[in-house]
């Protein structure tokens, strides 16, 4: 059954995923089970998604009333969910104003298309270009792919957008020297995830945040993996004490359910009036009611309080392993957004994982990525630290 069902999808599913050999059915909190009935506890979470682990029941709930209720209507018209949703966003955040769509790279579009035209606005013409980082990920359409700092992302689609300088992260003379008349924002994920969970300096960020404010650029910070309490504060730039004027919230703000958010404070929101930016199913009634059950339930079940625990007992557990390994180089990583760098290929490292029944990711070749539901326990962790100390002792 499982062979059929994989051999059918190759023939019917374009392939820009190389997916592992098993067709995953059902879920229940941190734990997944196949076809075959094989269960696997799931270090991945939809990729830094199902931050409340699946199926939970007050999102089921939410989802089946609304469905009930109505589904989709125009934007064009107001409806209940999304302004309860936006108004608890703005309320527990640095912004003023929400634009929904369906995902990070919308968001982050969008994000581009406002800063671009808030300088417009302010007669700031020259004002166009935009510095992101080196090895940084902002998506995969045209603009937020322009926008990455990875040549394997960006390779075979030339020629790209113009009007994108990239700059080295965590390194700010790099950026001084950068910016310039022409410059409209800078764009930077407080902690690069698909780029190898790379954290800056202490105070790296605030200094940013300065020559931004210097130089009369806006600062745009992407949080499509960070957000939502991944890092053990609802938002990362928490961490750092500072704000920025734009940012973009998508993966886990609906815990599975395609939704994308982008933030703004009232001064370069004001730039986006009617008919400047659009989206047919951004922030519609059953994805936003579900949304705001997700964010609610982030707080109400302490479930950022037990991130910021069960994160420093994970980060420990790492620690162990390297010392215990000299093949582990590194241990990086804020909250339940965690990695290891290899001195070898990790990609063997996930498929024996899989095999022993943990669902874990590499990125960039070598650095195995650990992005679970942040309701993981202790004991789901000390399995999968047992599971990685036996793979590393055979290897």
């Amino acid at each position: 059954m499982t062979a059929d069902i994989i051999d059918k999808a190759d023939k019917v599913i374009a392939k820009t995923y190389k997916r592992f050999p098993i067709v995953i059915t059902r879920g229940k909190g941190c734990t997944l089970w196949d076809n075959d009935g094989h269960s696997y506890t799931d270090f991945v979470a939809g990729i830094a998604v199902c931050n409340l682990g699946h199926s939970h029941p007050k999102v089921t709930k939410a989802l089946s009333s609304q469905a009930d209720t109505l589904l989709h209507v125009s934007n064009l018209y107001y409806t209940i969910p999304q302004v309860e949703l936006a108004s608890w966003l703005i309320e527990n955040s640095f912004a003023d104003r929400v634009f929904f769509c369906n995902s990070g790279a919308e968001a982050n579009e969008a994000a581009i298309k406002l800063a671009r035209k808030y300088h417009n606005d302010n007669g700031d013409f020259s004002r166009n270009k935009i510095i992101a980082m080196e090895k940084s990920f902002h998506g995969r359409t045209m603009a937020t792919l322009s926008a990455t700092g990875q040549d394997k992302i960006r390779h075979g689609f030339e020629p790209l957008l113009e009007g994108f300088d990239f700059v080295e992260f965590n390194n700010i003379k790099a950026l001084q020297n950068k910016i310039g008349a022409s410059t409209c924002a800078v764009l930077i994920e407080p902690i690069q995830g698909e780029g190898g969970i790379r954290c800056p300096d202490p105070e790296y960020l605030k200094t940013v945040r300065q020559v931004c404010n210097d130089a009369g650029v806006l600062l745009i910070f992407d949080e499509i993996q960070t957000g939502m309490g991944r890092t053990g504060a609802l938002f990362a730039y928490e961490h750092f004490g500072i704000e920025p004027d734009i940012m973009t919230l998508a993966k886990a703000l609906a815990n599975g359910l395609p939704i994308g958010a982008m933030l703004a404070k009232e001064h370069v929101a004001k730039a986006f009036g009617p008919g400047a930016h659009a989206s047919t199913f951004g922030g519609t009634p059953i994805i936003t009611a579900a949304s705001l059950e997700v964010v609610k339930t982030l707080f109400e079940e302490k479930i950022i309080d037990h991130c910021k625990k069960i994160s420093a007992y994970f980060m420990e557990k790492l620690y162990w392993l390297k010392n215990r390994h000299e093949c582990i180089q590194d241990v990086r990583g804020l909250g339940l957004l965690l990695g290891i760098k290899l001195k070898t290929d990790g990609g063997p490292v996930v498929t024996k994982c899989m095999e022993k029944g943990f669902l874990i990711n590499c990125i960039q070749e070598n650095i195995l990525r650990f992005i679970p539901p942040l309701i993981i326990s202790k004991d789901e962790i000390d399995s999968l630290i047992t599971c990685l100390d036996e793979i590393l002792m055979a290897s």
